[in-house]
């Protein structure tokens, strides 16, 4: 990773000196001639290092690390980042001052250039390894696990674990509210990748004509030679994991510079001429048919065939009913610090919630179980509690079947689809999975047949 270096300085040849030194060493650099310059920078763009001058016109070096240390305690996620004071009138005293402010380390001008590039390397290692620990940390803390024990979700972790390891690029398919995201950070956490950042884009999310910016950074020319730059995510994400959520929504223009990125492993920021080279694994999802996106000049083959290494379908919760239990019992003891006393469903509360067809998957089952938490008045959760669209009362409505869920597709496109899916499965679970004899039956050739559930996500 190009790591980044603020040099705050009021002397413009001091800047550049330490500028060209610190470029031949493949840093990217930012330049402030004040301290208020670089708290405007500091507010939207995180750096690795910082060299700051005590003497300056305007606020000093000291006060600028007091609202550098300020700004650092908005974003504990980040950590500190590493302050170097640099001084030509320096003191004992004034290193001191500083250290107790929280400066890293004290140079003296004139500077000597390989102590600054030994304090720098040694604090931007440090400042990293904090930064790791935090995520790391963070992740294991709220990260949910991949919850089932039906055969599509035992099925689904054994593939997982095998793929994790590996550097394999994964395209991940399913439904909204399956659980991509979380199949994805599962991944992450399984891989030698861990202990590095692992960094989310639902492009569904970012406007088209901010997501370049979102996914490259941006550079622009500010105040006399200061250049300003903030990283991207795919900066972000390096010797860690970028997960691309709703791939399918993104222009083909910005497609295409990602397959760019992906291929030479290196990239420009908007508005830059320097290349950057990074070291990400990229995970991608999406709830599209991208075949049928592709065939409808919705989406690149190219890309396609590069992110597709190793196809993942995440199973709707459908076709995962006794999983139910074990699922609601998982966001019950999410919620347990919280509640004045242990709640729980009634036997027949979760055989309603089995019966029930779950169009939003388990994002949906665990929004019902956060409002039946609020909502019911009694310990034990029972089917009167439910809302009415769940709890099936005397002449209600007849029990749910696969072909039901056909009625929840918007267009005929995805019906059909749906149609197939329903249909094959059925076919192959009938003759005990073997391809052979369903493609016969059914009147596909084999190959046909083995195309179809690729493109379908059936495993």
């Amino acid at each position: 990773m190009n790591h980044t270096v603020l040099i705050i300085d009021d002397e413009q040849p001091i800047r550049t000196s330490l500028r060209g030194i610190l470029e031949d060493e493949d840093y990217l650099v930012v330049e402030a001639a004040s301290g208020e310059e670089a708290i405007a920078i500091l507010e939207h763009q995180t750096v690795s290092a910082i060299l700051l001058d005590i003497w300056m016109t305007g606020i000093d070096g000291i006060e600028t690390l007091r609202r550098i240390k300020a700004l650092d305690k908005q974003r504990p996620a980040g950590g500190e980042v590493p302050v170097i004071m640099m001084s030509g009138h320096g003191t004992i005293e004034t290193a001191v001052a500083a250290t107790k402010e929280g400066a890293y380390d004290f140079l003296e001008k004139p500077l000597s250039l390989d102590r600054v590039l030994i304090l720098l390397e040694r604090a931007i290692r440090e400042w990293s390894l904090v930064r790791e620990n935090r995520e790391l940390r963070a992740q294991v803390d709220t990260v949910p696990p991949m919850i089932g024990t039906s055969p599509a979700m035992q099925a689904l972790e054994e593939k997982l674990l095998r793929v994790a390891p590996t550097e394999g690029w994964v395209l991940i398919s399913g439904e909204n509210g399956t659980g991509k995201e979380v199949a994805a950070r599962r991944l992450h956490e399984l891989s030698n990748r861990a202990a590095g950042p692992f960094v989310a884009v639902n492009s569904a999310a970012i406007p088209e004509e901010s997501i370049e910016v979102e996914l490259f950074g941006q550079e622009s020319t500010g105040h006399g030679a200061t250049r300003i730059t903030q990283a991207g995510r795919f900066e972000q994400s390096s010797r860690g994991t970028l997960f691309l959520d709703s791939i399918a929504d993104m222009s083909l223009k910005t497609q295409a510079k990602i397959l760019r990125a992906l291929q030479e492993r290196r990239f420009e920021r908007v508005g830059g001429r320097k290349s950057i080279q990074v070291d990400v694994r990229v995970i991608a999802a999406t709830n599209k048919d991208l075949q049928e996106e592709i065939a409808q000049n919705r989406f690149r083959m190219d890309l396609y065939a590069r992110l597709n290494v190793i196809p993942l379908g995440i199973p709707p919760l459908r076709e995962r009913l006794s999983d139910i239990p074990l699922l609601v019992d998982y966001f019950l003891k999410s919620h347990q610090a919280t509640l004045p006393q242990q709640r729980t469903f009634s036997a027949a509360a979760l055989a309603c919630l089995k019966n029930y067809h779950w169009p939003g998957n388990v994002r949906e089952l665990k929004n019902l179980v956060e409002r039946m938490l609020i909502m019911a008045p009694g310990v034990v959760i029972e089917p009167e509690d439910l809302p009415d669209f769940i709890h099936h009362k005397s002449g209600g409505p007849p029990p749910f079947t696969p072909w039901d869920s056909l009625l929840e597709y918007e267009n005929l496109r995805d019906a059909r689809l749906g149609f197939e899916r329903i249909f094959i499965k059925a076919q192959l679970a009938r003759h005990d999975n073997n391809i052979s004899r369903t493609a016969e039956v059914i009147g596909m050739e084999r190959s046909a047949l083995h195309r179809k559930l690729k493109t379908l996500g059936i495993g």
